[in-house]
């Protein structure tokens, strides 16, 4: 590849070589992305595409080319990305891994009584469905306590629907239909009058429609709710789905108990067991179970499941079960279950490019991870990988290192040679890969103590813990052990004091940029304003100020009926987004635009003297978003970066309980000892209580407190195993975190401070 010049990338030369496992490092904002996903996989994907017919392409994705002068070579391209994984209530582990075919012709040829077509264990065919739910698994039903308070009367509004309100049609076919008395309580009513007014269809009442009286059938208010509004046939508005939203609520279907299947899917058993009953369990047991099973003559198919299976285990997955929705899982979980279902494809000479796939991986699962990475490159494979964790990098083949620094400071190769010379190659990520895991003796004390109490979110087995406040605590664990359930659950039900700051956008539309979502804009605008003498209205390309083309968005996006919308830089403002008139204005020499594309870096010094933007800013940067740009959307920013965005915008709250959900995303080893600082000035100059989950040895290492889990994940999960300071934690026999940090630290002598 030459002279690739794409975002923050330097013209680029680089060679990466064909069926061997390259890992690209550098810190964050050097230029990783930028080169293997927005040049190297864009540029694989689009020459694939352009392969397809017309109409196909039509309904694909479509990308211009990146900024590159040559790629050479380049294999057709998969990449495999962090984006969790869509397919609405029908999208499960086992369907969008093909696991769930394989499933279904296990039962079709094996399964007694014999039923004979593998649609008929399907819940997303005619044939499979249950009826009554239609192979979703649940029902929606009215929420009576909010549909009928029976503290009141008709008259005083006990039906809460909006088609029930008092003086309304609805209303009066209820309260004059004799049968009820408006002004009672509904909560006094008798049994016989409670299903009059629910229930009852028999009968007429007399309605007045146009002044003419008119009978009409009687229906109890439930029963006129769901022929309205849930019947299959009923086709309500947006506003009528808010209002469904608020009355009702979806539970398990009672017919097929959940599973989605027919009762003739259900009826058919293998060895005393149904496939609602095998998709149910966890993938480690699910293993165990079929390989009990003695059938011969499905035996290659068996075999099948099995391996497929047991990748999902190998690669820590294990906690999952087949029927698991795809929209619960985390993006390190989504990326593992994509890598599963390409390790059964027989291509070869493809490119896999993955973005970080051991984020959400415990240290000991992370050898899975490159086992199974290596047997994607020994099937003939190239295996390109973005990423930030020692051991990976180790066990790559090959080493990029961009860099030396983020943004405008990046974009160049730092290193490329095997992965047994970047230690000594002097780069940042070189010199991190043999630095030290440094072991906190000498801990904070604690100013008191969130207490939470028989915690049984999931699968935490009635967990009592003590969180110290004042101090720096991580909660420790295997992947599925139980950390998110007991902070985000138990713990923030507890105490609601607890301020979350996870990794999804603050915002998700195209207009939210980073000193928006920050605070910073009104601030910067005013400076605007009061050097020119102008509105400030003027320096917002969300008002007045606003290029009229593209209406302040740089882009103009057009919608091509059946093709994908395409997006392309306005010619009227030339990305710029404010008019001719706006950019006349300056600002000690630089014109809104210019100041919106600064570095936050750059944006430090410009804006020392207006401390409203630059406390802002310092914030930004003391959390590693330095590179990032002033006006950059937010809707382009990662997991871990919109987390240190909301962390930037807390750095001066006194006294609060912050939870971190994995704060270390994203981040470069170098980056990491920065976001420690961060987290230590929290607790030491505001007096904050900070609780991270996390897997970085180093973090766990760095904190105060220690709250393990486990030992293992889902139903072997759940218990706590550990809680005291870090140096205690290696003596924990089953200890999983444990026995990792001892050998971090033997591996870089036991270092202590």
């Amino acid at each position: 590849m030459l002279g690739a010049h794409e975002r923050n990338l330097a013209d680029v030369d680089v060679e990466i070589p064909k069926r061997r496992v390259t890992a690209v490092t550098g810190v964050s904002g050097s230029g990783k992305s930028s080169l293997v996903f927005d040049t190297i996989a864009v540029e694989g994907q689009r020459q694939l595409n352009e392969t397809l017919p017309a109409f196909v392409r039509s309904f694909m994705p479509s990308s211009a080319r990146p900024a590159v002068d040559v790629i050479e070579h380049l294999p057709a391209t998969i990449a495999v990305d962090q984006r969790p994984l869509t397919g609405g209530a029908r999208s499960t582990v086992g369907t969008v891994t093909d696991i769930a075919p394989l499933l279904r012709l296990l039962f079709s040829r094996a399964g007694d009584p014999f039923v004979g077509y593998a649609d008929a264990f399907s819940f997303n065919m005619p044939a499979g469905m249950c009826p009554v739910c239609e192979g979703t698994g649940e029902v929606v039903e009215v929420d009576m306590a909010v549909f009928l308070d029976t503290s009141k009367s008709l008259s005083e509004g006990a039906l809460q629907a909006p088609t029930f309100k008092v003086g309304s049609r609805d209303y009066h076919l209820l309260a004059g239909s004799g049968r009820l008395d408006p002004d009672k309580p509904v909560a006094h009513y008798t049994e016989k009058e409670l299903d009059d007014l629910l229930h009852a269809t028999d009968g007429t009442v007399v309605a007045d429609i146009a002044g003419s009286e008119v009978k009409m059938s009687y229906e109890g208010a439930l029963v006129k709710f769901r022929r309205r509004y849930l019947d299959a046939d009923a086709e309500p508005g947006k506003r009528t789905k808010e209002m469904l939203e608020q009355f009702t609520s979806s539970v398990p279907c009672s017919t097929c108990g959940g599973s989605r299947l027919s009762p003739l899917a259900l009826d058919s058993k293998i060895d005393g067991y149904n496939i609602a009953d095998l998709s149910s369990m966890e993938c480690v047991d699910l293993v165990e179970v079929l390989r009990a099973f003695d059938l011969p003559k499905v035996a290659p198919v068996l075999g099948a499941l099995t391996r497929q299976i047991g990748h999902l285990v190998d690669i820590g997955l294990g906690y999952l079960s087949l029927d698991r929705r795809t929209a619960t899982l985390s993006g390190g979980e989504s990326q593992r279950v994509k890598i599963v279902r390409h390790l059964s494809s027989s291509l070869n000479d493809m490119l896999y490019v993955f973005d970080e796939p051991s984020i959400g991986l415990h240290p000991r699962d992370v050898h899975r991870l490159t086992r199974l990475l290596h047997a994607l490159r020994d099937k003939g494979n190239t295996v390109l990988v973005v990423e930030h964790d020692r051991d990976v990098i180790a066990a790559a083949d090959h080493v990029i290192d961009i860099g030396p620094g983020a943004g405008t400071r990046g974009g160049k190769v730092m290193y490329s040679g095997p992965a047994t010379g970047l230690a000594a190659s002097g780069t940042l990520t070189g010199q991190h890969m043999t630095a030290g895991t440094s072991l906190k003796t000498s801990v904070r004390t604690r100013t008191g103590a969130l207490r939470v109490v028989g915690a049984r979110t999931h699968n935490l087995r009635d967990v009592t813990v003590e969180l110290p406040t004042g101090v720096l605590t991580a909660i420790a664990g295997v992947a599925g052990a139980g950390k998110s359930s007991l902070v985000n659950g138990a713990l923030r039900t507890q105490h609601p004091e607890a301020v979350l700051i996870d990794q999804s956008s603050p915002h998700t539309n195209r207009r939210s940029t980073i000193i928006t979502a920050t605070g910073a804009a009104n601030a910067i605008r005013s400076e605007f304003a009061k050097a020119n003498r102008v509105s400030s209205a003027l320096f917002s390309p969300n008002s007045s100020g606003a290029c009229p083309t593209c209406s302040g968005l740089g882009e103009v996006f057009t919608d091509l009926s059946s093709l994908a919308e395409i997006s392309q830089i306005c010619q009227t403002c030339d990305g710029r987004r404010f008019s001719d008139e706006v950019l006349e204005y300056r600002l000690r020499g630089r014109t809104i635009s210019e100041v919106l594309e600064m570095p936050v870096e750059e944006g430090q010094g410009f804006f020392a003297a207006n401390s409203q933007v630059s406390s802002v800013l310092t914030s930004l940067a003391d959390v590693g978003l330095g590179y990032l740009r002033l006006g950059q959307s937010t809707t382009s920013l990662s997991g871990g970066e919109c987390q240190r965005m909301k962390l930037a915008a807390r750095l001066h709250t006194p006294s609060a309980v912050y939870v971190l959900d994995e704060p270390t995303t994203g981040l470069h080893m170098a980056d990491v000892s920065r976001l420690l600082v961060v987290l230590d000035r929290l607790v030491d100059d505001y007096g904050a209580t900070v609780v991270v989950i996390e897997h970085n040895l180093d973090v766990i290492a760095h904190c105060d407190w220690v709250i393990e889990l486990g030992p293992e994940g889902g139903s072997r999960g759940g218990r706590l195993l550990f809680e005291g300071p870090p140096s205690r934690l290696m003596s924990v026999t089953n200890s999983p975190t444990g026995k990792h940090l001892s050998q971090a630290l033997a591996n870089t002598g036991g270092q202590r401070r």
